[in-house]
């Protein structure tokens, strides 16, 4: 059975003096259980649906698979195989929905392609991948991003209001995040939402890592809230070289631009934003 992504829930509503009992919907938030070769490797939290571009596109930022080719099949539970908001993609490697456990994907890497991180990488709805902790460490990973596309700057400040036309979980929930790819013309590409901004930048990337379409030299990923460093991360990783924010980036967010040559804007707003790293790209 299919988990609901947006539960109803029984709620008491106090407004202009008056008490009320509603229903309400809420985000749902469950944890999903990653395993590398049948071996346990981390739990995320995070909303049901497009949990095979989740668990791609984690295992991508993490450099436990490099390419859609490292992967010779997949075998995922029917809950975690719910792709929701499009059709899926038919995969280059073999998927079995045979797990009888729900929200379990294991990932089964070719001879020698796969490496089992050194470090734990939990992940919250609140915490993208809690362990990489310095710029320095993602060097040895991540080579810094290609030159280009230089993009006008009107096309920027639309974006924020694009994603929020398309969040169709967040107008009934009010509780999660999402990330948008567009194209350098302000075309929104994909869009997936998740109750971690990380965990929908992680979707948006499997899908285009199943799609064959990576490095994603040309496009521009557009969050809702802040600009963590975890995204940041997860950017480089798919060589998406601009990312806009609607909100503050971190001190780290920045750094870690800086350090790979990505264009990180925040603050976006229907007429203005902030560009922290690498100008080059909008014109002037």
């Amino acid at each position: 059975m299919t988990r609901p992504q947006a539960p109803p829930v029984q709620i008491a509503r106090w407004r202009t003096g008056d008490w009320r009992d509603e229903r309400d919907q809420v985000a749902a938030e469950e944890p999903l259980q990653l395993s590398l070769d049948g071996v346990p490797l981390s739990v995320v939290m995070r909303t049901p649906g497009n949990d095979l571009e989740l668990a791609l596109g984690l295992l991508l930022a993490e450099r436990v698979i490099r390419s859609i080719d490292d992967i010779a099949q997949v075998r995922i539970s029917a809950e975690a195989h719910d792709e929701s908001g499009g059709a899926a993609p038919r995969p280059p490697f073999a998927l079995f929905s045979d797990l009888v456990e729900s929200n379990q994907v294991d990932v089964q890497v070719r001879g020698g392609a796969g490496r089992r991180p050194e470090r734990s990488f939990l992940a919250s709805s609140a915490c993208g991948v809690c362990g990489a902790t310095t710029v320095e460490s993602l060097a040895l990973d991540f080579a810094p991003l290609a030159s280009g596309p230089v993009i006008d700057p009107g096309v920027l400040p639309p974006l924020a209001g694009r994603l929020r036309e398309q969040q169709r979980l967040f107008e009934s929930t009010g509780g999660l995040h999402a990330a948008g790819l567009f194209d350098t013309s302000g075309r929104l590409e994909i869009l997936r939402e998740d109750v971690g901004r990380h965990n929908a930048v992680d979707k948006v990337v499997g899908r285009e890592l199943i799609e064959g379409r990576l490095p994603l030299r040309r496009s521009l990923l557009a969050v809702s809230g802040r600009a963590g460093y975890e995204v940041v991360q997860k950017a480089v990783a798919a060589g998406i070289p601009i990312l806009a924010a609607v909100g503050a980036p971190s001190s780290l967010a920045v750094a870690t631009a800086e350090r790979f040559g990505m264009t990180l804007i925040g603050f976006l707003r229907d007429d203005r934003f902030n560009v922290y790293a690498a100008p080059e790209r909008i014109a002037r």
